[in-house]
């Protein structure tokens, strides 16, 4: 039997011809970045360079550079950091529910119901809907005077007036309830998505060993959705952090800052007080904090893969 003769390098035609394809195909990628940096960039940078000016929004004067003042005052602002808190207390509750209860729906809807695709149609629905619209819909639903909630509460028995959105105890539990419900059919489609994804020969294995549903779910449905428990977990407190458009319009960031959501804070220093360049650094501060929390999380997460390897 013949040997065969060790790889050599690679002719120079085949690695000319390598070097054009790959130019090719930077070539067609190009295109589709120009859109990127124009609308994502570009105002990156020049918000950047607003946060070391003394930009107002009423002044007609030219900004003047004032270094790292801007940036001074942010970290000296302890209702800016309040808001931090208050933003915190926010995500948390509302991508914690998100998941679990998204886990719980993604679950049920896997099974073989009855109905089972106009199930997955209204789960969608909240998803579908603009987030304006989500708000104005449930501030109605919350309507002290008129709402079907207090309607609801009070043929049960209990008081006919609840102010939910105006009363400082929950205000935000209100609010927290409404992002829930705005979030919960992504983290179940995603969720669905990662349970299709399971090969059924795992699960007929356990459940021939014996295993109950709860063990089938620890050991076999869990560690397969992991991943995407993750990712969709990450995103969602992203996404979450920086709501805007439903707090705006159910509380306005009220009663007495108790939904003052950081993004909430930085609008209402730009638009209301007139100081742009504060609210691009505390934007930039925003951004600066995000970026350590995911790569504190990438670090971890990879430190696990490598202990578990």
């Amino acid at each position: 039997m013949t040997a065969l003769a060790p790889a050599g390098p690679r002719p120079p035609r085949q690695r000319k011809l390598s070097a054009t394809r790959r130019n090719e195909a930077a070539a067609l990628v190009l295109p589709s970045l120009i859109p990127v940096v124009a609308l994502s960039v570009l105002p990156i940078l020049i918000g950047l360079g607003y946060a070391f000016t003394d930009s107002q929004l009423a002044s007609t004067e030219t900004p003047q550079f004032v270094g790292l003042d801007n940036f001074g005052k942010v970290f000296r602002d302890e209702a800016f950091w309040n808001s931090f808190g208050i933003g915190a207390i926010w995500t948390i509750s509302v991508t914690v529910l998100q998941v679990v209860l998204g886990l719980c729906l993604a679950l049920l809807l896997n099974t073989d119901m009855r109905f089972g695709g106009f199930a997955r149609v209204l789960a969608i629905i909240p998803w579908a809907m603009p987030p304006v619209v989500v708000a104005i819909m449930w501030k109605m639903i919350y309507s002290p005077t008129n709402g079907p909630l207090n309607w609801l509460i009070a043929a049960l028995g209990g008081p006919d007036s609840i102010n939910w959105l105006g009363d400082f105890t929950l205000a935000l539990p209100a609010v927290i309830l409404v992002g829930v419900w705005t979030g919960i059919p992504q983290n179940t489609i995603t969720m669905l998505a990662g349970l299709e994804q399971i090969p059924s020969e795992l699960m007929e294995a356990a459940t021939v060993d014996g295993a109950g549903a709860w063990a089938r779910f620890v050991h076999v449905t869990l560690p397969g959705l992991r991943p995407v428990i993750v990712s969709i977990a990450t995103l969602s407190a992203i996404w979450n952090f920086n709501s805007f458009g439903i707090v705006y319009v159910l509380t306005g960031g009220g009663p007495g800052g108790r939904t003052l959501l950081p993004m909430l804070f930085v609008y209402d220093e730009a638009f209301h007080n007139g100081n742009t360049g504060v609210a691009a650094a505390m934007t930039f501060v925003i951004l600066l904090v995000l970026v350590v929390i995911l790569l504190l999380s990438q670090l971890t997460r990879l430190r696990r893969l490598g202990v578990s390897r």
